[in-house]
C-alpha cells in the first residue's frame, strides 16, 4: 500500500485512500487476467469502486508489475498482460517460417500507419505507383491493417487504418508512439539532403471515424475497386473502372457464346456438284 500511495502524492495520504486504490487495482487485475483479449478501459471503469478512476487503478497496477516477468501494458484504449520485453526471447518458439513482406507491402504499411485514415488512391499518390490488390490482402491477412469506413468523396473509396495487433507486434502503446522525423534521421533512415518542406505527419489515434468518413455498409467489399458488391444507394452512379471492365468481359463472353451457338445450329450447305 505504501508503494501505491507514493504514486499519487497529490491524493489524500491516508490509509483509506491507498486501500481504495489497492482494491481497485486488484479488480482491474482480475478483469485483465481472465480475458483472452485486451480489455477496454471503459469496461474496467464500470467495475471500479466509487471515488477511484480506472486510470488510477491501472497505472498503479502497471507500476506494481513494472519490474516483474509479466508487465501490464496499454494498447490504444485497451489493457493487457504481456511478457517483459527482456524475457520474451525465453518464451519464443518458431513454429513456422514467418512470411516476409515485400518492399511494396512495407511501404504501404508505413503510409497507412502515418497517414490513416487513408484511401488506396491516396496511398498510390504518395508512393507514386499503383498498388496491387495482393499488397493490401497480405497486410489485412497479417491483421495489421483494417477497413475503417468510406471517405465522403466521389466514388466513396474505402479508408484504411492500423489495428491493435499492429501496435502489439511493434510494441507501441498508441499509434502516436511511431518515430518522428528526428528519430528516423537519427536511425539513419534518411540519407542525403531532404527536399525543402519535407516532413513526417503525426499519426492520429483512436478508432472513431473522422468527419469525412462514413461507416461501411453491410455486405461483401471488393478491395480492388472499393465498391460494395451488394446494390446500394448511388452504386450505379459510382461504378468503378474494375466494374466496367468486368461488364465488358461478360458482354464479350456472351457474344462469343451466342456466335458459337449460331454456328452449331446453322444447316450445312450442299457441296457443289
Amino acid at each position: 500500500m505504501a508503494e501505491i500511495a507514493r504514486l499519487f502524492p497529490q491524493d489524500e495520504p491516508d490509509d483509506a485512500r491507498a486501500e481504495a486504490i489497492l482494491q481497485a487495482s486488484r479488480i482491474a487485475e482480475a478483469l485483465i487476467f481472465v480475458s483472452s483479449d485486451p480489455v477496454e478501459e471503459k469496461d474496467i471503469a464500470k467495475r471500479m469502486p466509487e471515488g477511484v478512476s480506472a486510470r488510477e487503478a491501472l497505472e498503479a497496477l502497471r507500476a506494481h508489475y513494472a519490474g516483474r516477468g509479466i508487465n501490464v501494458i496499454r494498447v490504444n484504449t485497451r489493457w493487457t498482460f504481456r511478457t517483459a520485453t527482456d524475457l520474451s526471447w525465453l518464451l519464443s518458439r518458431e513454429v513456422s517460417e514467418p512470411r516476409k513482406l515485400s518492399r511494396a507491402a512495407i511501404e504501404t504499411l508505413a503510409i497507412i500507419a502515418y497517414h490513416q485514415p487513408v484511401t488506396r488512391a491516396e496511398i498510390e499518390d504518395i508512393r507514386g505507383v499503383a498498388i496491387s490488390k495482393g499488397t493490401l490482402d497480405v497486410l489485412m491477412e497479417t491483421g495489421w491493417v483494417r477497413l475503417r469506413g468510406r471517405r465522403r468523396a466521389p466514388g466513396r473509396p474505402i479508408t484504411y487504418g492500423t489495428t491493435d495487433t499492429f501496435l502489439l507486434h511493434f510494441s507501441l502503446e498508441t499509434i502516436g508512439d511511431l518515430p518522428g522525423l528526428d528519430e528516423l534521421k537519427a536511425a539513419g533512415m534518411f540519407d542525403g539532403r531532404l527536399p525543402e518542406g519535407f516532413g513526417v505527419p503525426q499519426p492520429r489515434d483512436g478508432d472513431e471515424l473522422t468527419e469525412d468518413e462514413d461507416p461501411l455498409e453491410d455486405g461483401a467489399i471488393d478491395l480492388f475497386d472499393e465498391q460494395p458488391l451488394t446494390a446500394g444507394d448511388g452504386d450505379e452512379a459510382d461504378e468503378g473502372a474494375a466494374e466496367a471492365e468486368a461488364a465488358s468481359l461478360a458482354e464479350a463472353e456472351f457474344v462469343a457464346e451466342a456466335e458459337a451457338d449460331a454456328a452449331s445450329t446453322e444447316p450445312e450447305k450442299p457441296e457443289d456438284a
